[in-house]
């Protein structure tokens, strides 16, 4: 990589128990043990209660919260033995402020999180972090194609829908990837030792909760 890094890129479907333990071994015979883990799973499907099918919550289930809890799972002992440890999951501004349309994620990342604030008292005598970031409305594909799907069933342009994300957004525009990239970095770095157990908003100012 430009900073002298080794990058091992290992597709793995992460709701599948097999495929965590196979990228975990390979990343442990490529890089050494793992101490630092980032769980970033793609956001289940838009939709109200309505219109989700049963079979949609068990797969959002294993996608958004069991896969996180498989690798911490796997990492968690090695991290505890060495005495150091970053565990970090990316969930949502939903956690905070729920969606109408995103009933999937509203409840499985809000669960994501009591999950970490939980491990994270498990695991901050042995010198181990456990945070949630919470992003906003990011300028990623992840978002495009969520403003494809309610264009659609609004009948408006999608155009339409990025423009009123960002008037409800006291900073005026969408966040871009790299601010969230930022936070994640310092999280997971030595300066950040005593901080655990929270869920750090990056939105721009969206959501009103004091806490």
């Amino acid at each position: 990589s430009a900073t002298g890094g080794e990058v091992l890129a290992h597709p793995a479907d992460v709701t599948e128990e097999a495929a965590v333990a196979a990228f975990l071994a390979e990343v442990s015979r490529r890089l050494g043990p793992p101490e630092i883990l980032v769980n970033n799973a793609g956001g289940p499907p838009a939709g109200n209660f309505e219109e989700t099918p049963p079979e949609a919550w068990e797969k959002a289930h294993r996608l958004t919260l069991q896969s996180a809890i498989s690798f911490c799972r796997r990492v968690a002992p090695g991290m505890k033995e060495r005495r150091w440890g970053r565990i970090l999951s990316i969930t949502s501004l939903t956690v905070k402020q729920p969606s109408e349309t995103l009933i999937l994620s509203n409840a499985y990342r809000t669960a994501l999180t009591a999950f970490s604030k939980t491990l994270a008292g498990e695991l901050a005598p042995f010198g181990v972090t456990v945070n949630c970031v919470c992003p906003g409305y990011t300028d990623t594909e992840r978002l495009q194609d969520l403003s494809a799907t309610l264009a659609a069933k609004g009948k408006v342009p999608p155009g339409e829908i990025r423009r009123e994300w960002e008037r409800s957004i006291p900073a005026g525009r969408l966040g871009r990837p790299g601010e969230v990239a930022d936070l994640i970095a310092f999280l997971v770095s030595e300066r950040a030792g005593y901080i655990t157990g929270v869920s750090i908003l990056v939105d721009g100012g969206l959501v009103r909760a004091l806490v």
